[in-house]
């Protein structure tokens, strides 16, 4: 395995992340704030408990998913789409490097990137709430193969993607709704029937649930059906990425 090639997209990926510090890092960082005064003030205050936890305690997984998925997808397609526009990618597909190296490099560090304001996050709402994690390896499990699944859905986009338009589509009209949909705010308990029938075919919702378990433990969906979907996900997007790579799709044409 070419591991200096591999070291050498990673280390890129996270030099443009630091010089990027205040859009990476800082800026989720204020708008997570900014969604605790809102709701855990404004609800929080007419809606004491949810399922026996504080809710100020209860979003604190979701507005820990919404930043993870928004932001694995953002980092990977954009790492992904910059080589493209400019050319550059070319260089990558002669160099001594395989599409699974490359695939590492670029992943690797949008997860790295995603997991990294996750957990900043969670020091964040640590200043704002009480929290409890009672299953702590389960969480960092959910927080990784969380990032690694949406790091390869974002290189996807990336690769798939002509112009910045179609880069910011799918995370701004798909992947946000999804989740203010999926459970991030309240549990799907709470809804009548049919809309939480409708709601278990929203795949975040078994995101959101699984990483609510790893903190609670309750969820809205069992854990095992969690886990199955971000497992099954991730190796969808494996398929896509080997695909595109022999097809040579939107990479040598």
């Amino acid at each position: 395995m070419n591991t200096h090639g591999i070291w050498a997209i990673y280390r890129f990926e996270m030099a443009r992340a630091l010089r990027t510090l205040w859009q990476s890092l800082v800026t989720p960082v204020i708008t997570t704030s900014l969604y605790f005064v809102v709701f855990g003030g404004a609800i929080g205050s007419r809606m004491q408990e949810v399922g026996g936890v504080g809710y100020g305690s209860f979003i604190v997984p979701g507005l820990i998913m919404l930043s993870l998925l928004t932001q694995s997808i953002g980092n990977a397609s954009i790492g992904i789409y910059f080589p493209k526009f400019t050319g550059t990618i070319y260089e990558l597909l002669s160099a001594p490097i395989s599409a699974m190296e490359m695939v590492i490099g670029y992943v690797g560090a949008a997860a790295t990137k995603s997991v990294v304001l996750g957990l900043i996050i969670l020091a964040t709402a640590a200043f704002f709430v009480d929290l409890r994690i009672e299953h702590p390896l389960a969480m960092l499990a959910f927080l990784i193969l969380t990032s690694v699944a949406f790091s390869l859905f974002g290189f996807i986009i990336g690769v798939w993607a002509k112009g910045f338009e179609q880069l910011n589509f799918v995370p701004a009209l798909l992947i946000t709704p999804l989740t203010f949909l999926g459970g991030a705010f309240y549990s799907i308990d709470m809804l009548p029937q049919p809309w939480r029938t409708v709601s278990l075919f929203n795949p975040v919702v078994y995101l959101v649930s699984g990483f609510r378990w790893s903190f609670f433990g309750q969820g809205d969906v069992d854990v095992v059906w969690s886990l199955a979907f971000t497992a099954g996900f991730l190796g969808v997007c494996l398929g896509v990425i080997a695909w595109i790579f022999k097809s040579g799709y939107r990479l040598k044409n």
